[in-house]
């Protein structure tokens, strides 16, 4: 399957089947921390990146192939899932498909001063949020967002959705050592979790390496000085980094995975290099090489220099 993936064990909302929504690294931010890697399509520009029928189509054929069922469905990606102009049509199909499953969004905020995007993300059962901070030269600095994304606006965006949203906020706010872990930003934050009122704040740090160099996790001891004075909770073992088990790393980790097994059936047929087996699957160079590096670990695959080539065999 292309777009449905998990279950996966996430730290807040346990068995959580995932949806992409985007296909691509697409998002309205280009964040330090970001597992995925660099965004590729820096936009505000919202359609049906990956229509609704695509997505329900795995979806229902998921559900016929009699899997567990999960304790909630996520809706993500590898970007910003609100980009999607379909996100509300996904929501309801999938709450038809899945009546006594709770539906889940994941999302940076920052479309949430559009009334288009909270009228949509209203049908949701959860949304977990992220402000990661509320000073303006941090925001530019860690989320490196599209010029026509302002820090003000995505404050105000979020206090209007929770005034009119029946469901549950799940908010996250991820730190980095000497980005946003200022005194400033915590008591900026204290003022506006007062004023949003979420079901609960989850305060996390990177633990994998982030798109971009520069940036590091926080300390223990900064963390729990962050979720004392924002009533967060312990971090989740299995999200140390905010990825939570649904979100762009485990799309990184199932994509290089199905990748690989592509792979190892093309190689088993006939040794090939790098760049004639980019070619032959039509995926770039780069991802390919990843893939590689995963199955000659695993002792899967061997590799032989002929002249200035390696070749890849089974």
């Amino acid at each position: 399957m292309q777009y449905v993936f998990g279950p996966v064990r996430s730290g807040r909302l346990g068995a959580s089947l995932g949806l992409d929504l985007l296909g691509a690294r697409i998002c309205t931010f280009d964040c330090l921390y970001c597992e995925a890697g660099v965004t590729e399509a820096l936009t505000t520009v919202r359609k049906p990146y990956v229509s609704a029928r695509r997505i329900l189509v795995e979806l229902a054929a998921w559900k016929a192939a009699g899997h567990a069922m999960p304790d909630v469905v996520t809706l993500g990606g590898l970007g910003e899932p609100c980009l999607n102009t379909e996100l509300g049509d996904i929501i309801a199909a999938t709450k038809e498909l899945f009546p006594d499953i709770p539906v889940a969004v994941l999302t940076n905020s920052s479309l949430l001063p559009d009334p288009d995007v909270r009228g949509a993300l209203s049908a949701a059962d959860m949304v977990l949020p992220s402000m990661d901070t509320l000073v303006a030269a941090e925001y530019q600095l860690l989320n490196r967002p599209h010029a026509a994304i302002g820090l003000d606006a995505i404050r105000q965006g979020l206090l209007d959705f929770r005034a009119s949203y029946g469901g549950s906020i799940f908010l996250e706010v991820l730190l980095l050592a000497g980005i946003n872990d200022s005194a400033a930003n915590l008591d900026l934050l204290q003022g506006f979790c007062r004023e949003l009122r979420p079901e609960r704040v989850d305060v996390v740090t990177m633990s994998r390496p982030g798109a971009h160099r520069g940036a590091a996790a926080v300390s223990r001891e900064t963390l729990a000085r962050f979720r004392d004075a924002l009533g967060g909770r312990e971090q989740p073992a299995d999200a140390a980094d905010g990825g939570d088990g649904h979100g762009p790393a485990a799309l990184v980790s199932r994509q290089t995975q199905e990748l690989a097994a592509r792979i190892a059936a093309s190689v088993a047929r006939r040794p090939q290099t790098e760049a004639q087996l980019a070619a032959g699957l039509d995926v770039p160079v780069e991802p390919v090489r990843q893939a590689l590096a995963a199955l000659l670990r695993a002792n899967a695959i061997r590799q032989e220099r002929a002249g200035d080539d390696f070749f890849y065999s089974g």
